[in-house]
């Protein structure tokens, strides 16, 4: 039987770290393909996905960072087993330890944060809104990444930070997406308008699917997920968004 993995060069296989969580996971799967087919009808990426538990990655974002980097490494480490030449996280609060796992993966590790802070800057934007989990919105990967463009990243306030970490862990997270959630995700969007953001970033993959829309509150979307998924498959076409959106290999493999 011919080796079918002949035709595949390493650096033409997104390894992606999935599971966190499952829905979003599906989700850019999805979104992957689509647009891997828009420009090439009938052929498909090589995707390799290494699905973690959702509950041990939250539990490590909350106590033990350290334990995280390794909880992603060790993904890492069997996607690149496995043959990738480009990993991703499907998810944004993993985020978090980006800089540390960028020092431990073998092959380039394309951040969503970066992908977003270029894409807002591409549009003109100088005040942008951020919503995700509390981890997200309360640590400095977007505002530090989106400093650099000379954007200002707003959040929502305290009580509307918590009402939607809520949310996310318990509904979001689970596959569960209601009106009820809808809305307060909508009215949150309206406080950041108000709060000057001209417009909002979902920096968390599961909120493309609550919202399923191009505006909330008054404001434009900028999905990250979208952006990510575009900026994967750029990288697999041989058209990567700029090493600023990349952690480049620290070792000699891929």
């Amino acid at each position: 039987m011919p080796d079918l993995r002949a035709d595949r060069s390493r650096e033409s296989v997104l390894g992606l770290i999935g599971g966190l969580g499952p829905e979003s996971t599906i989700d850019y799967y999805r979104r992957i393909l689509a647009l891997w087919q828009e420009a090439r009808p009938g052929t498909a990426p090589a995707i390799v996905i290494d699905s973690l538990d959702v509950d041990v990655g939250i539990r490590l974002v909350q106590e033990d960072r350290l334990a995280l980097v390794d909880y992603l490494a060790a993904s890492a480490d069997r996607l690149v087993r496995a043959g990738a030449g480009l990993i991703a996280m499907a998810a944004n609060t993993p985020h978090v330890v980006i800089d540390e796992l960028g020092e431990r993966c073998p092959v380039p590790l394309l951040s969503i944060v970066e992908a977003c802070a270029a894409r807002a800057d591409a549009a003109g934007y100088v005040t942008v809104g951020l919503l995700g989990t509390r981890f997200t919105m309360e640590a400095t990967m977007y505002p530090d990444a989106f400093a650099r463009h000379a954007i200002e990243v707003v959040t929502p306030e305290e009580d509307a930070r918590a009402w939607l970490h809520e949310r996310y862990l318990g509904e979001l997270l689970r596959g569960v997406f209601s009106d009820e959630t809808r809305a307060g995700v909508e009215g949150i969007c309206a406080d950041l308008r108000a709060a000057g953001a001209e417009v909002v970033v979902l920096a968390g993959t599961e909120l493309p699917l609550l919202l399923q829309g191009n505006s909330a509150g008054g404001l434009q979307l900028l999905d990250s997920t979208e952006i990510h998924v575009a900026a994967i498959v750029g990288a697999l076409s041989g058209h990567p968004p700029g090493m600023r959106g990349l952690h480049p290999a620290t070792g000699d493999g891929g």
